[in-house]
């Protein structure tokens, strides 16, 4: 079969019409890690009438437990649905071994790093040869610490992004017991026990996590813990990304607590960035909670057009009209 990339092999294994949406589905087999079985699959979605007239990528990235459909379901609905009728050609890919992507063979040791160091490139490559554009991203909770450890490590560059939103995302978020060493080691001696942690059993989401996941965020919060890897210092890094940024917190989030997101948000460089905090006080309806910030009836009337609305700003370059954003601190 001819491979739909000249980049690396790429099938597009469906192309359906799902009512008014055209589903294009790719499986990507980058080969760029130490892990040669690793494949994605990125599903785009556009309009099924103009199918030839696509507008500007966004990519959009799921969290922990998660798959494409937390934004998009069966049915049509979700903010990539929502953005695709808006005119955007939506990307959503699925990382290692969630939804359609299978486990790579070293599933078990998985690490944001590995997504950060070669998956989200891989894609961005595929993305910009595909449409030609330089395109958008947009990640919730553990998609949202992947694309700012790729943004902080510089395996995502400004040729890359066009803008960068980050949706319930903590990254030094302060466990303080976990500074305590005796503290530490037992967490990582009872994480070692399992080899993955059920999204199902743990009420979190359809998808499995492998340890490796937890044991790598352990490592941040631990006693002289950093957001990095072996190489590169991601925390460091994010004060020179200079792409615009769009933080998103939501007051009733208990997994990502309003000033954790306020945290990341003074880290970023970027001259052009938001900061948004949906609660009631700031003149939402509802305080929302860590899903419901994006998959909600609520998050479909007051914040899908809110992202609709900064990504136009950012395809007009209208970006200096956007304000830096002084929430109240609590």
């Amino acid at each position: 079969m001819q491979s739909s990339s000249l980049l690396f092999p790429v099938a597009l294994i469906s192309a359906e019409r799902r009512g008014d949406l055209s589903e294009d589905v790719y499986r990507l087999k980058p080969a760029n890690s130490p892990d040669i079985s690793v494949e994605l699959v990125v599903t785009r979605l556009g309009m099924a009438d103009d199918s030839q007239v696509r507008g500007v990528p966004v990519i959009l990235l799921h969290g922990s437990f998660s798959n494409r459909r937390f934004w998009y379901s069966p049915k049509g609905a979700g903010l990539g649905a929502f953005l695709a009728r808006a005119g955007f050609d939506v990307w959503l890919p699925e990382m290692r071994g969630h939804g359609l992507s299978s486990r790579n063979i070293s599933w078990a040791k998985n690490r944001v790093a590995d997504y950060a160091r070669y998956d989200l490139p891989a894609i961005a490559a595929f993305v910009r040869e595909q449409s030609g554009q330089v395109p958008h991203w947009l990640g919730h909770s553990q998609g949202a610490i992947s694309l700012a450890a790729a943004l902080g490590g510089k395996y995502l560059s400004e040729p890359d992004v066009a803008s960068a939103a980050f949706f319930g995302c903590q990254i030094n978020r302060r466990y303080w017991s976990l500074k305590i060493p005796p503290i530490e080691w037992g967490a990582y001696l009872l994480l070692k026990r399992f080899k993955q942690l059920s999204g199902t059993r743990l009420k979190r989401g359809p998808e499995d996590e492998p340890v490796s996941i937890a044991l790598e965020t352990l490592r941040w919060n631990g006693f002289m813990g950093r957001f990095k890897d072996a190489e590169r210092d991601w925390w460091a890094g994010l004060a020179e990304v200079q792409v615009p940024a769009l933080v998103v917190a939501a007051v009733g989030d208990r997994q990502t607590p309003e000033w954790a997101c306020r945290k990341l948000f003074d880290q970023l460089g970027s001259e052009q960035r938001m900061f948004v905090s949906l609660g009631r006080e700031h003149g939402f309806s509802s305080d929302y909670s860590h899903v419901e910030m994006l998959v909600s009836q609520s998050a479909q009337q007051e914040v899908w057009p809110l992202v609709r609305d900064w990504l136009l700003k950012g395809t007009t370059k209208s970006l200096s009209l956007i304000l830096i954003s002084e929430p109240t601190r609590h």
